[in-house]
């Protein structure tokens, strides 16, 4: 039967693309590469499903952050321990519920800092050290190893306190932020850790490398001091 218009339909046409379809079909190379662009679908919805998951968890932990920042006051740390305590367990709540949120290390620094306060001095260090291990980079790296030192001299333990305020001025310059308290606070360690050889070293080294310090007059002094106290101990 012929179509509209007086025009035979060739049937040969459409037999030769059917058959055409079913060599693809059954090639090998076909099939495998189909099922390869099935895996990459599915990973791709896989993917998608894990950002999407990820987002959500980020933004939830943000909001904790956030609610847990909010605890305290714009001018400082909490002024009473009921309040104090309650911040840390908002800071804790965060870095336990939420351990892969992008903002930990800031999360660690505050608990490590709250902590200090509350003379939980080991558990400060551990707080500060979460936040390095979390990420924590350039100026609240900085800040964190200084936070580690503090703890340790807090108890008294001048040559911990001394190796961790080395670890942070060791990765600083004379132009750095903290530059000159860290090799303050490690000059004032080891001079109380009975070293004040080497204490007078390092304040020497801080009127070479920054004699334009606001604290050079006491700088000076301290050497002077240091160096009275070390010419008699060879006497």
């Amino acid at each position: 039967m012929g179509r509209a218009g007086g025009f035979p339909f060739d049937h040969s046409g459409g037999e030769e693309i059917l058959a055409l379809w079913n060599r693809l079909w059954e090639s090998r190379w076909t099939r495998l590469g189909l099922q390869v662009a099935a895996v990459v679908i599915a990973l791709g919805i896989l993917v998608a499903g894990a950002w999407g998951f990820y987002r959500v968890r980020e933004s939830r932990g943000l909001a904790a952050l956030a609610a847990a920042t909010a605890l305290l006051p714009s001018d400082g740390l909490p002024a009473t321990p009921v309040a104090r305590d309650r911040a840390i367990k908002a800071f804790e709540g965060v870095l336990t519920d939420y351990p892969r949120l992008s903002a930990a290390p800031q999360a660690a620094y505050q608990l490590g800092n709250l902590k200090y306060t509350a003379g939980r001095y080991n558990e400060a260090r551990a707080a500060f050290a979460l936040a390095l291990s979390r990420g924590a980079s350039g100026t609240a790296a900085t800040m964190a190893g200084m936070g580690i030192g503090y703890a340790w001299e807090a108890e008294k333990k001048y040559a911990e306190a001394a190796a961790a305020y080395q670890a942070v001025a060791s990765h600083l310059g004379p132009r750095d932020f903290l530059f000159e308290e860290a090799v303050s606070a490690e000059a004032r360690a080891q001079e109380q850790a009975g070293k004040p050889a080497v204490a007078l070293e390092l304040y020497q080294r801080l009127l070479r490398d920054v004699p334009d310090s606001r604290q050079a007059e006491d700088l000076r002094n301290r050497v002077a001091n240091l160096k009275s106290r070390t010419g008699a101990a060879k006497q």
